[in-house]
């Protein structure tokens, strides 16, 4: 019987009453492909006037990718971007050298009742894209491959997979997939990346024969071609890529080859010579070590 390698993460309050389940870094795990981190926030039904908001705060190194089951967001950056966030959509920040953003609830949720629900997970950039110039790409739900086979619809958010490849530029292969998996059905998983993992958001969902229990990342033998299957309506996440080309130093916000650089940009946050975002006046402090 097939024998998976898993990963259970740990909560983290993020304040307001937001908690995320987190994945990676993992402690014999820290990276899948060029993804370091991956956060699973809600569902969470938020109360009126919760205070959900992410105050401005800086990146580098890495690129964030941030995907929504329910609910929406504003994102602002340091380059005057501004892109409400919402479900379907992939949306790819690019930090390089540096870039301050915010995330906070759209005026028009801040006084009913809404729901939130989504994933965050950060990229590592090739080390010879570390400290290219910082960007924002907002790729809508319409503009998604969608894949629609017996019993299974694959959004294909990054990357190739059955035969469609997603619109997402990135310098590095990835892969990253939204699948919906009926009742009673099955689907193999084929040519993936030599770094793969699976993670389920809803429903029951089997790998091999081994049933995969909800807030469990399973790692996949990407020698073989996993056969998954279900028992009740299941929706699940593939993400992969090929592995990082040397190892990476994660410290807050920041991700880099270099222990040296991530010191730099820690001085540059404290001295607030990172860049700011249009319209704000807050900020995220530097953590005290």
């Amino acid at each position: 019987m097939t024998t998976l390698t898993l990963l259970k993460g740990h909560e983290k309050d993020l304040g307001g009453g937001m908690l995320v389940r987190r994945y990676l870094p993992a402690a014999d795990q820290k990276s899948i492909g060029p993804f370091v981190f991956f956060d699973h926030f809600g569902p969470v039904d938020v109360a009126p006037y919760a205070q959900h908001d992410v105050r401005p705060h800086p990146h580098i190194g890495l690129a964030t990718v941030t995907y929504l089951f329910e609910g929406a967001m504003d994102h602002r950056d340091s380059l005057g971007n501004f892109q409400r966030i919402e479900p379907g959509a992939i949306n790819w920040m690019t930090a390089g050298c540096g870039i301050v953003h915010s995330e906070r609830t759209p005026k028009d949720l801040i006084s009913v009742p809404h729901r939130t629900h989504g994933l965050q997970l950060w990229a590592a950039l090739p080390k010879k894209h570390e400290e290219d110039e910082p960007g924002f790409t907002h790729t809508p739900q319409a503009d998604i491959p969608v894949v629609t086979m017996d019993g299974a619809v694959v959004r294909v958010l990054i990357g190739s997979a059955f035969g469609r490849t997603s619109p997402v530029a990135t310098d590095m292969q990835t892969l990253y997939l939204d699948v919906v998996l009926q009742a009673g059905q099955t689907l193999r998983l084929t040519d993936l990346p030599a770094e793969a993992a699976i993670y389920p958001i809803s429903g029951e969902l089997e790998i091999d024969g081994v049933m995969l229990a909800l807030q469990t990342m399973a790692l996949l033998d990407t020698g073989s071609t996993p056969l998954l299957h279900t028992t009740s309506k299941a929706q699940f996440v593939v993400i992969g890529g090929e592995p990082l080309d040397g190892p990476r130093f994660l410290s807050w916000n920041f991700v880099s080859s270099s222990k040296e650089r991530i010191a730099q940009a820690a001085e540059d946050w404290k001295e607030q010579r990172m860049g700011q975002v249009p319209g704000e006046t807050e900020w995220i402090p530097l953590p005290q070590r």
